[in-house]
């Protein structure tokens, strides 16, 4: 892991540096006169000089910024446990946050023979929040199998050519083409009206390729598109969750991307998740993260040794060279600012091949008894996993430090309130179809900047803006925030 991670980084440092350089020349060039700063695939952002020289501390950082943003919309509205779900246009990345905090990693895989399968591709040893990807996208194409049965993804058709209804060449049926089929989308407001979208065609591709080999209808096709791309995502999702010790019931799903706020309701009904939330902007979330992520930066030293056996003294040395060296990392990237540094600790029982972080106070390690730390272990460990083994002795793998500055501030602007009503918002109703009659009934559509606050609407609806549509069954109500945030909750729950 260290090899590949040394090789991975020197391969693709002069093609960032490159890049960023660019990049700064542009912004001088349009009069930009302040610093640049780059996201980070842990969550934080830092300077273009220290992500010229770790680029490989930079590869997960745009799906990492919605989660940021999920995270930091947590904390503003005293939600503990929320589920990120970011659908694009060829994969949903997702993450589970609990107690207001994203999950971190140390090693992730580049470069994956086959996409979507671990151990097909080379493992990164950096910190990367703990994302779940799955090839589930509004490009997903849908196609029968060798089996005969409906398979929908990983393959995408991309942007270019794309879905069919898009006009660019694209020949084989996609989710994005199901979900116009179903009525969920607007031919004549994709992208705000810059896009036209074709149906026609999308429903011949779908009666070509999926409805015909099936022996179905076409809207039994579309349906069976969505519906499958719905169920392979809440799989995955229940999975991802379960794995981490969390309960798909009482979270709260934050739906980001072009294709998230369409298919979060059916997401919902799959994992049993009894609200949802969708902010402004949603199609673009991951550049609002930006705004919300902390100037910051991980480090990490590997020193295996059992608790046992363990010289406190020496560890705490080793978390002052750490964090000599993230203050000479952020060094100069915000003038006259404490630096905050956070400890936690990889470990595991001797003999398991996989760690477990725990994050711990930041006090000097010499004052931590070994038993507040095996207490601290058996707890954690409890909580992911439903049991622990007191008889079995533990062992230090990685000691990590997050040096960081104080969170910026940042606000949202709120909604304007005078002089609105509901009904200048409606745009009128469309015929969209319900997952729970199985047909056709008519969707109230409403213009997104056009609600505001305290607006709330029943299901069957359907909530349009630029970037993305919002999906309101009629088993769910949504309301409008002071912020313009849509909450949508299932009525009786």
């Amino acid at each position: 892991e260290r090899t590949s991670t040394t090789v991975a980084n020197a391969y693709v440092k002069p093609i960032t540096a490159r890049y960023l350089k660019r990049l700064e020349d542009r912004l001088r060039s349009l009069g930009f006169k302040g610093r640049l700063f780059i996201m980070l695939s842990s969550g934080g952002i830092t300077s273009a000089e220290t992500a010229r020289e770790y680029p490989v501390r930079i590869i997960e950082s745009g799906p990492t910024a919605a989660v940021i943003a999920a995270q930091y919309y947590g904390k503003m509205f005293g939600i503990p446990d929320i589920f990120c779900f970011d659908m694009g246009g060829t994969t949903a990345k997702s993450c589970l946050i609990q107690k207001g905090q994203a999950g971190l990693v140390s090693t992730f895989e580049v470069g994956r023979v086959q996409r979507f399968k671990k151990g097909s591709g080379l493992p990164i040893q950096v910190p990367v929040v703990d994302l779940m990807e799955i090839g589930a996208g509004g490009g997903s194409i849908a196609r029968i199998s060798k089996m005969g049965l409906l398979q929908v993804g990983p393959e995408s058709a991309g942007a270019d050519p794309g879905p069919v209804c898009y006009g660019l060449g694209g020949m084989e049926p996609t989710v994005t083409d199901a979900d116009l089929v179903l009525g969920y989308l607007d031919p004549n407001y994709f992208l705000g009206g810059a896009m036209k979208l074709n149906k026609t065609a999308a429903e011949r591709a779908i009666e070509e390729r999926v409805a015909k080999p099936l022996g179905t209808s076409l809207v039994e096709a579309a349906f069976g598109i969505h519906d499958l791309i719905n169920e392979t995502m809440g799989a995955a999702a229940k999975t991802h969750i379960a794995e981490k010790g969390g309960n798909p019931s009482i979270v709260t799903i934050v739906a980001f991307g072009g294709a998230g706020p369409v298919h979060a309701y059916g997401l919902a009904k799959k994992i049993g998740a009894p609200r949802i939330i969708v902010p402004p902007l949603a199609g673009v979330g991951s550049a609002l993260g930006f705004f919300t992520a902390p100037m910051s930066f991980d480090l990490a030293r590997s020193h295996k040794v059992t608790l046992d056996e363990a010289d406190f003294a020496a560890i705490e040395e080793i978390f002052q060279q750490l964090q000599a060296e993230g203050a000479a990392t952020l060094k100069g990237a915000r003038e006259g600012e404490e630096v905050i540094f956070e400890r936690s600790l990889d470990m595991r029982f001797v003999g398991q091949g996989a760690e477990t972080n725990i994050p711990i106070d930041n006090r000097p390690f010499t004052e931590w008894e070994k038993g507040e730390i095996r207490r601290l272990f058996d707890e954690h460990y409890q909580r992911l996993y439903g049991r622990t083994y007191p008889e079995t002795p533990v062992e230090f793998v990685t000691f990590r430090l997050r040096a960081r500055l104080p969170d910026r501030p940042f606000k949202l602007p709120k909604l304007e309130v005078e002089g609105r009503s509901l009904d200048e918002a409606k745009k009128g109703q469309r015929q969209a179809f319900s997952l729970l009659k199985r047909d056709f009934i008519p969707f109230t559509v409403y213009d997104r900047y056009k609600l505001f606050p305290g607006a709330e609407i029943e299901g069957p609806a359907i909530i349009e803006e630029r970037e993305s549509t919002i999906i309101v069954g009629e088993d769910a109500r949504a309301r409008v925030d002071e912020y313009g945030f849509v909450w949508i909750e299932f009525k009786g729950v």
